[in-house]
């Protein structure tokens, strides 16, 4: 039986803190010497903005910054989300 996969596009509008911001550009620096790691697939052509900006979206979104159940709630300030993505 083949699993049937839906795709839903979502849009967040997400808050960081400069320290959160330098934290992630260390990342995405370090990151660039090591061109070959699986980081990099699915990345090409993005600029480094786009790369530092994801990276936190990443964190936010995967719970690094989220140390207590509300604490979410103080950087995810909007989510839009469609089914036909």
């Amino acid at each position: 039986m083949e699993q049937q996969l839906q795709k839903v596009k979502t849009c967040f509008t997400l808050t960081y803190t400069e320290d959160q911001f330098e934290k992630a550009k260390a990342y995405i620096d370090d990151m660039k010497k090591h061109p070959s790691r699986v980081f990099w697939r699915g990345k090409e052509g993005r600029s480094d903005d786009e790369l530092v900006i994801e990276q936190i979206a990443h964190r936010v979104l995967s719970g690094f910054y989220n140390d207590d159940p509300f604490n979410a709630s103080r950087h995810i300030m909007r989510m839009d989300s469609m089914t036909l993505a």
